[in-house]
């Protein structure tokens, strides 16, 4: 069976496919994009990630993206509704535990979206920071190599540690 949590080196071109398809996304949402941001481990330049383009998308509002769930279907985004994330819109690109790129949607400046922003910025910022997280996400994949769920939640921890320490120490 293969493995559905496969960490891998960083790779340089996950910007380019980040800008790639931001550029998609914002013709379809136009000016109802507050804000965007290249977010998750991709974005940190150094850090072995899952081979997934995260990158969130601020709105006014939730109640507006609705209209535009066909139209980011058409460039191969597809809705998956997570009732327990009443906070966030989830698109993803690519098969399920094969997706290439998930798309956030959340209220922008929302705790949400500042929270994200926070620990991306916390570990680009500090590099011990960065050894630890990739050590853990490693050590979890070998751990939950078929349960993405698992893996996640097992992350949940370092994650929260690592808000709370840039709250103090990150202004963005």
């Amino acid at each position: 069976m293969e493995r559905n949590v496969v960490i891998v080196p960083y790779r340089s071109d996950w910007s380019a496919q980040y800008e790639k398809a931001s550029e998609e996304v914002k013709e379809v949402f136009g000016s109802a994009i507050l804000g965007m941001e290249h977010i998750g481990s991709t974005s940190v330049k150094g850090l072995s990630a899952k081979p997934i383009i995260d990158f969130m998308v601020g709105v006014h509002d939730l109640s507006v993206v609705n209209p535009f769930i066909e139209p980011l279907r058409d460039i191969r985004f597809e809705h998956v509704f997570h009732p327990e994330l009443p906070n966030r819109r989830f698109f993803r690109r690519g098969e399920r535990g094969a997706g290439t790129h998930h798309l956030h949607i959340y209220t922008f400046g929302s705790d949400e979206w500042n929270q994200n922003l926070l620990f991306r910025n916390y570990l680009r910022a500090n590099s011990d920071a960065l050894k630890r997280y990739e050590q853990l996400k490693k050590q979890l994949a070998d751990q939950y190599p078929q349960d993405r769920a698992a893996y996640t939640k097992a992350k949940h921890p370092f994650i929260t540690e690592i808000i709370e320490m840039a709250k103090t120490s990150i202004s963005f």
